[in-house]
């Protein structure tokens, strides 16, 4: 009897160490202090000839295809990762984020004049007189531009004159045809700095209207909220 009990204790023993030797092998190893955690495996899951692909690893032939990522111990997912762009959408891309980003900067810089605006002007009639002083300007450009404009059909109709009286006599003089060419193109580059003249001028007023009324939205929006007062009580009549 006694033997037989200690055989049985001797396989109770065994089985309670094989199952801890069991147990320490599936049990994952603990990570060591200093030493680095262990990467967890992943599986990817791709689209392939119209047909989903698993595997634990991911192909060369699919780093460029949209993929999700599925944790191997918890079987869910991690992540999603969208197919590489091709070069023309990658320069659509980048083109877009361009003019985003300048977009951007323009905002911002309209932001820092409006606020330097409201800060230099007090008043509306101090930002129209300063608008005045540029106007002003111009309009005395325009009016010079002009008047050399009329002195130069003047002098190029006196050119034509004289030249139709020679030509009445005989050929025209090779110093008066080179006169009117130059004549003439001196007054066909003065049209055009006229016209450019005019265009600024037609701008400033543009700018002068917008100016007005981003002042106003901006003082409109820094003037304090109205408070309404209480209605004061009339003095209760006297009983008689």
């Amino acid at each position: 009897m006694t033997h037989l009990r200690t055989a049985t204790l001797a396989a109770t023993a065994l089985l309670l160490l094989g199952t801890g030797i069991a147990g320490a092998q599936t049990k994952p190893k603990a990570t060591r202090p200093g030493e680095p955690p262990a990467v967890e495996k992943k599986i990817y899951c791709w689209s392939e000839g119209g047909r989903k692909v698993c595997g634990d690893a991911l192909p060369a032939s699919a780093a460029n295809s949209a993929r999700t990522e599925i944790s191997s111990r918890s079987g869910m997912t991690t992540s999603r990762v969208d197919r590489a762009l091709t070069g023309s959408e990658r320069s659509a891309a980048e083109q877009a984020a361009e003019v985003a980003r300048q977009q951007a900067e323009a905002l911002a810089l309209q932001q820092r004049r409006d606020l330097a605006m409201v800060e230099s002007y007090m008043t509306e009639a101090d930002l129209r007189r300063a608008y005045g002083e540029r106007t002003a300007l111009l309009d005395e450009t325009l009016k010079a531009s002009k008047l050399g404009l009329s002195n130069l059909r003047l002098s190029l109709l006196a050119l034509l004159r004289q030249a139709g009286d020679q030509e009445l006599a005989g050929p025209v003089a090779k110093r008066l045809g080179k006169s009117i060419r130059e004549q003439h193109g001196e007054l066909l580059r003065q049209q055009q700095i006229l016209v450019t003249q005019q265009q600024d001028r037609a701008a400033l007023e543009h700018d002068l209207q917008d100016s007005l009324r981003r002042y106003r939205e901006l003082k409109r929006d820094d003037a304090p909220a109205a408070t309404t007062a209480a209605p004061v009580p009339k003095p209760a009549a006297a009983a008689g």
